[in-house]
């Protein structure tokens, strides 16, 4: 496999709209680095995939956070234990921008 050029590695980076580092901190972490981040939102009511669809520089930031993430295993534990909503504000690097997601969807609610 050739390794590719550092232009061609910041291009990359440019086009997902992440800096090479992000982009260099996911790859190190591998495939895996963002698994929890689908199921979090959806233990929290929040829809995914709209936020994919209205918001994808939002969700975009929020992989790059949960990449970087070292909380993995209590993130893991309260998804797999159904108690992320109590606890995920105590440790989760995301959680203001969750909280903020969430206040926005409560407000299109009323």
């Amino acid at each position: 496999m050739r390794e590719l050029e550092p232009s061609e590695f910041a291009a990359i980076a440019r086009e997902l709209s992440i800096t090479p580092e992000d982009l260099d901190t996911l790859v190190h972490k591998g495939p895996q680095a963002v698994d929890e981040l689908p199921k979090l939102p959806k233990a929290l009511g929040i829809d995914e995939t709209a936020l994919a669809r209205n918001q994808p520089l939002v969700l975009r930031d929020m992989e790059r956070v949960c990449a970087a993430c070292q909380q993995k295993h209590q993130c893991s534990r309260d998804l797999r234990d159904g108690t992320s909503a109590e606890h995920f504000d105590e440790y989760c690097l995301n959680a203001s921008t969750i909280d903020a997601l969430d206040r926005k969807q409560r407000n299109r609610a009323v």
